[in-house]
């Protein structure tokens, strides 16, 4: 008689087709290319956590240097005028400051001003 890999390979399946849960078509019925889609979408997601760092960065950036010019700086001059003053805020509470308070902001583009000037 000709051993199969029964029970294990049944829950080895299951395993695998509740990781493709919402796939369409064979990605989500093949066992095949279930498991090439969950080598590759997990490889999309170890690379795309790193992506996501990045691409918040250049928004935060972004934001800042827009923010920065209504007041009548560029986003380099503001960045160094920032270590010069010696407030040590991230680019990400900037932004969400130029965002939700503008007073605070431009409490900070002041001291940011006179650092510049000094």
């Amino acid at each position: 008689m000709r051993a199969t890999k029964g029970a294990a390979r049944r829950q080895s399946k299951k395993r695998l087709f509740k990781r493709a849960k919402g796939y369409v078509g064979g990605r989500g019925t093949l066992t095949r290319s279930v498991k090439e889609t969950l080598l590759r979408s997990g490889a999309y997601a170890f690379r795309d956590r790193r992506v996501r760092k990045r691409d918040f960065r250049r928004l935060w950036i972004t934001r800042l240097n827009a923010a920065t010019r209504l007041h009548g700086l560029r986003y380099s001059e503001f960045i160094h005028g920032l270590k010069k003053a010696g407030i040590e805020l991230d680019r990400k509470t900037l932004s969400e400051m130029a965002i939700h308070d503008e007073a605070g902001f431009k409490a900070v583009v002041d001291k940011v001003k006179e650092a510049l000037a000094a």
